[in-house]
């Protein structure tokens, strides 16, 4: 019974931990109902690159605890210490590798240029957007975090209320 508690715990812990995103499409709820400063640009290349995974110790944690008293219970009583050793050890380096390749994300470095002739990268996560070289965008910061967005074209821009 023990067992199967541990392992709901690394589940669940691991899948919280694999819920974070940086997808422009998802705003933080304290990012909404704020105004924006928004920054004409334009796309000069996009490259696919990964975000690297996070290690916030959970899986690490997690797995140790599941692996210690996994390995406890293999052999007798005289081998049990040796076995909730190297099961923890086991089960930290195996919930920690899971941690890091769940939170990995596929993400574009977009290289732009400002009016000013001034050049930024940005790097964020796949969006149902797709950038091409050439293509006008806006830059939208909130907080401090940027994100790249298509820019308006004339006919989809917002009429004002009459």
């Amino acid at each position: 019974m023990m067992r199967s508690s541990c392992a709901a715990l690394l589940a669940v812990s691991l899948l919280l931990g694999a819920c974070t995103t940086t997808s422009p499409d998802v705003i933080r709820a304290g990012e909404a109902q704020r105004l924006s400063t928004v920054q004409d640009a334009v796309v000069l290349n996009v490259r696919p690159v990964v975000v690297e995974g996070q290690q916030s110790g959970a899986g690490g944690v997690s797995g140790a605890v599941i692996g210690g008293i996994a390995g406890g219970s293999v052999g007798g009583r005289r081998d049990a210490g040796v076995g909730m050793v190297l099961g923890a050890v086991a089960g930290a380096v195996i919930g920690n590798t899971v941690e890091r390749f769940g939170t990995r994300e596929e993400a574009v470095e977009i290289l732009l240029q400002l009016p000013s002739g001034e050049r930024r990268a940005l790097v964020q996560a796949k969006a149902l957007e797709n950038f091409t070289p050439g293509e006008a965008v806006v830059l939208v910061t909130t907080g401090g975090r940027t994100r790249v967005m298509k820019a308006p074209t004339a006919a989809t821009a917002a009429q004002p209320a009459r």
